[in-house]
């Protein structure tokens, strides 16, 4: 899905058309409504399992995720990452059933987040053990270019999940091999209830990547257009051979770590300075003022966005609950065959 877009070296200029901008909006606003019909489905007891929201994060999953290939590339996405799954074309229907552990979901009912893959739509999602994910990441895409193909993966860690020890082998293997890979550190502020401050003591947590011989940059992960190109540049270095690059995102988790934690931990202040910066909210006033759009039509998206959203939820919750044997397949086997 990658398209060509201007870019200026002379005048350093970028940009882009506006039906691609309008898109990049349109898929934050599907990602935060998705985030409050969650939250609204916890409060009622019917989303399964947790709910992690991305709110303030909207702009890291679409515009890392718009970066890449969606025919060769492929994505690995964490927990808050919703809108890099419809970036890459995966339906309401899907998520929604997923989420409320229904009949017919891809994870037969055994689980309620994003822990899924769809391989048809180059989507592997994550696993609890979050550090895990990034050794995996670089494996599929070494394993690619074994096979002659030309693929960039891209995965995402926490701020707290960078410290594990994983993401550091990942690293240094993928440095060492060169492997076609993005890793997005989202630095939202928060390890669960430990703040930045005491889970790192560099500046910033792309200054790594010196040490292990990568490119790396820290940006602000509430300019969608920002992370966009900035991705672009890291994928376009992985696609040319030159290794991998570490983006570090500054945003702010705005919810607590998961739904049922309260976050009392963080002061008042610090998400209202954030809540300033509300990515979707700073687009859709940007796209206005340029005008690519106007305030009635953002309108209109969101109540649409709303609309396809309770839609689907109507749909899942209408299915059957899962067999319980879907609980033990792939867990025992009778017997074991000579």
């Amino acid at each position: 899905m990658t398209k060509q877009r201007r870019n200026d070296k002379a005048t350093q200029t970028w940009s882009l058309p506006a039906a691609e901008r309008l898109e990049l909006l349109r898929m934050m606003i599907m990602a935060r409504e998705f985030d409050a019909a969650m939250l609204r489905l916890y409060r009622q007891g019917k989303a399964f399992g947790g709910v992690y929201s991305q709110l303030g994060n909207e702009a890291v999953s679409v515009g890392t995720a718009y970066a890449l290939d969606r025919t060769a590339d492929v994505l690995f996405p964490m927990h808050r990452n919703i809108g890099a799954h419809f970036v890459f074309g995966q339906d309401l229907d899907t998520l929604m059933v997923n989420h409320l552990a229904r009949a017919g979901s891809q994870m037969r009912g055994t689980d309620g987040t994003g822990h899924y893959a769809d391989p048809a739509k180059r989507i592997y999602g994550n696993v609890s053990h979050l550090g895990a994910m990034i050794p995996v990441a670089a494996g599929f895409a070494l394993a690619s270019r074994m096979r002659g193909e030309t693929c960039v993966a891209l995965t995402y860690i926490g701020d707290g999940g960078a410290q594990v020890g994983e993401v550091h082998e990942a690293l240094n293997f993928a440095a060492v091999q060169r492997i076609p890979l993005v890793l997005v550190i989202e630095n939202n502020q928060y390890a669960y209830s430990t703040p930045s401050h005491l889970e790192f003591a560099c500046e910033k947590l792309s200054d790594r990547a010196i040490g292990y011989g990568m490119a790396g940059v820290t940006i602000d992960g509430t300019d969608v257009e920002l992370v966009l190109k900035t991705t672009q540049d890291a994928v376009a270095r992985a696609r040319r051979g030159d290794g991998p690059t570490i983006i570090e995102t500054l945003t702010m988790r705005m919810r607590g770590h998961a739904e049922h934690d309260d976050f009392s931990y963080v002061p008042k202040e610090q998400l209202e300075e954030w809540a300033k910066k509300d990515p979707v909210e700073r687009y859709a006033e940007r796209l206005i003022t340029d005008g690519v759009t106007t305030a009635e039509s953002v309108a209109a998206l969101r109540a649409t966005t709303l609309a396809d959203m309770i839609a689907a939820i109507d749909r899942a919750v209408e299915l059957p609950w899962p067999d319980a044997s879907e609980g033990f397949r792939n867990v025992f086997i009778d017997e074991v065959s000579a």
